[in-house]
């Protein structure tokens, strides 16, 4: 009977996996505000841009030359 139970259970809980959620054209209005962003703190942006731009050595780094090692 347990495991019964416990199968009706996990069946139930894997149904809210399968199920497609869209979004609504009046609901993108949401999804486009700036708190919904994930980097929403520009400061912070900034470093990572940085850092990435210094690793990767195709921008230089804020202006900056650099050999690619983030070293400048």
């Amino acid at each position: 009977m347990k495991v019964l139970a416990m199968l009706v259970l996990a069946l139930l809980a894997l149904q809210g996996c399968t199920l497609v959620q869209t979004v609504e054209p009046w609901q993108k209005g949401n999804l486009a505000k700036p708190e919904m962003t994930f980097d929403d703190d520009q400061l912070e942006r900034g470093y990572k841009e940085h850092i990435y731009s210094s690793k990767e050595a195709s921008a230089g780094g804020s202006g900056l030359g650099g050999g690619g090692c983030g070293c400048n």
